[in-house]
């Protein structure tokens, strides 16, 4: 951060720019949108304010580039979207009677497709950013520190992006399932670890303990969902959801708008999990049967649920 930071001091608003950038990197290394923005609010927030950014901009900023993490691959939701639209698609299919060449969505499609839109959120980011910023004048620059050499920047930015070309790499060349890519990654911020002088035993339990959490949290979810989603299909819960959209003036278009308005309402009171697991099956097969891609359909979803990250009262 501080390398980027110094590479862009001569322009105003410099240390926002290097925030975006670190940001995505972040988000293409882990995938994990809290640890993301702890590290760059511990980081980056102290020296925001303190040279004289607006202290609502300075929160905004490290909060969006900390869900970047939710669009940009690998990402949870990706890998737990793609499993849920798999299912939806071949629900789809099988009430249709339609069998089409691709018969499934893997995690790999979902990790292509999003690619694009996350280098255009991160545009849309750099370009508020840069306009925003042009007219604060109480912004300090970097006091007489010397700009960082490229071989410094190469050094720094190397060992991320060796990760995020082995993790992204395997999967999209279809070398490595998401889960064994996963363990390619942990294996490979392992080393990172041990290169920087940061591992202990102490991590590696602080880790574990995380990702158990987080695992339980997922897995109580989905079992939830599970018996939900089998009742309310078992009730007939899948012919109002297919009359309501039946009934929707606009035809299927609309009916996508009130389902992506459904999901922006729900992030501000639901985790995207719980989204994912218990909304996502429910209204993405009458849409799919609409002929709309399975993928861009999720991606719409997975940029959707990033909102989710930002929205109050729940927001990062």
């Amino acid at each position: 951060l501080k390398n980027m930071a110094l590479a862009f001091k001569n322009v105003r608003g410099g240390l926002s720019i290097s925030i975006i950038v670190v940001g995505a990197l972040l988000a293409a290394s882990t995938g994990i949108v809290g640890a993301t923005v702890v590290t760059m609010g511990l980081m980056s927030l102290p020296v925001l304010i303190q040279q004289g950014y607006e202290k609502d901009f300075s929160a905004g900023l490290v909060a969006s580039t900390g869900t970047l993490g939710q669009i940009i691959p690998p990402s949870i939701a990706l890998v737990l979207l793609g499993d849920v639209m798999s299912n939806a698609y071949q629900r789809a299919q099988n009430d249709m009677l339609i069998y089409s060449q691709q018969q499934t969505v893997t995690v790999g499609d979902l990790f292509v497709g999003a690619i694009v839109p996350g280098i255009m959120i991160c545009l849309g980011y750099l370009i508020y950013t840069i306009y925003k910023n042009a007219k604060n004048k109480k912004i300090e620059f970097f006091p007489n520190e010397q700009p960082s050499s490229n071989i410094e920047i190469l050094k720094t930015l190397a060992l991320p992006l060796i990760l995020i070309f082995l993790v992204l790499g395997s999967i999209i060349a279809g070398i490595a399932t998401p889960t064994e890519a996963s363990a390619i990654g942990a294996m490979g911020a392992l080393i990172i670890t041990l290169i920087n002088g940061k591992f202990s035993i102490s991590f590696i339990k602080e880790a574990s303990e995380k990702t158990a959490i987080v695992s339980t949290m997922i897995f109580t979810i989905l079992i939830g969902a599970s018996i939900f989603s089998l009742i309310f299909r078992g009730v007939g819960g899948d012919e109002l959801i297919d009359l309501i959209f039946g009934s929707l003036p606009g035809g299927p278009y609309m009916a996508l708008v009130f389902v992506l308005l459904l999901v922006f309402l729900l992030g501000f009171i639901l985790d995207f999990i719980e989204i994912c697991y218990v909304i996502v099956p429910l209204v993405a097969p009458p849409l799919l049967m609409m002929g709309f891609d399975p993928v861009w359909l999720a991606i719409l979803l997975a940029i959707n649920l990033q909102t989710s990250f930002l929205t109050p009262p729940f927001g990062f």
